[in-house]
């Protein structure tokens, strides 16, 4: 069947895994790099087919009521991800070392952290608290932005800096909404020392835009015939 795992850009493969992989239980994974010479696709194609990957929702439904995990798999240009649910599965002793869980290691990619969180609002009743993908600049990429943003805040024009926060190329997803409100208000209190005029809060591109997550070209696995996809 065909399988599609060639994300179109970073954000198409943070898109995926944050809304449609870790939000169905995919926490458990392992994350590489294709050596330079290999062929990427004869890769993807290897691991599709060595844990099974490309097989039917009825079947992914059906793995799951007899406690066996299900997988996906991802990659953008020669970065993989290898994901699991919970349950028993080869993947799980084979790479037994490497495995993490993204609850409690977060999932780092190209300045991003994925990670899948508790949500800090407890349910009315006591019941279960609620879960949530979350997206972030990560750690080292933020210290970075905010060491760029302060040497700059008090030596560039609004408009200069108006351009550099355009310039972030993160997905606005809500943390990251909320670490780049957290650098303006850094910059503008550095300005404001100074005496320089503050810069607006619509210098901040804060709309996410929702993009195509995978390439048309397709995946080809050896296990049976196309049935539908799973997303």
């Amino acid at each position: 069947m065909q399988y599609r795992c060639v994300a179109t850009s970073p954000e198409g493969l943070v898109q995926q895994v944050a809304v449609s992989y870790l939000r169905h239980g995919y926490w458990f994974y392992v994350s590489g790099r294709i050596k330079s010479g290999k062929q990427p696709e004869s890769i993807d194609r290897k691991l599709i087919d060595k844990y099974g990957i490309a097989i039917s929702e009825r079947e992914r439904t059906r793995r799951k009521r007899r406690g066996v995990a299900n997988m996906q798999y991802i990659r953008f240009g020669s970065w993989f991800l290898l994901l699991a649910t919970e349950g028993h599965h080869p993947f799980k002793q084979q790479e037994r070392n490497q495995i993490r869980d993204c609850r409690r290691v977060p999932i780092r990619f190209e300045g991003y952290s994925i990670s899948y969180r508790r949500s800090g609002v407890t349910p009315a009743g006591g019941g279960q608290p609620k879960w949530h993908a979350s997206v972030r600049i990560d750690n080292d990429t933020y210290r970075d932005l905010k060491a760029f943003f302060l040497e700059r805040a008090c030596h560039r024009s609004v408009e200069n800096l108006r351009i550099d926060f355009a310039r972030v190329p993160y997905a606005r997803y809500a943390p990251v909404r909320r670490q780049l409100l957290m650098l303006l208000r850094l910059v503008n209190h550095a300005r404001a020392r100074t005496g320089f005029v503050a810069v607006p809060h619509t210098a901040l591109r804060l709309r996410r835009q929702i993009v195509t997550p995978f390439e048309t070209a397709q995946v080809q696995s050896s296990r049976g015939p196309n049935i539908k996809e799973v997303a």
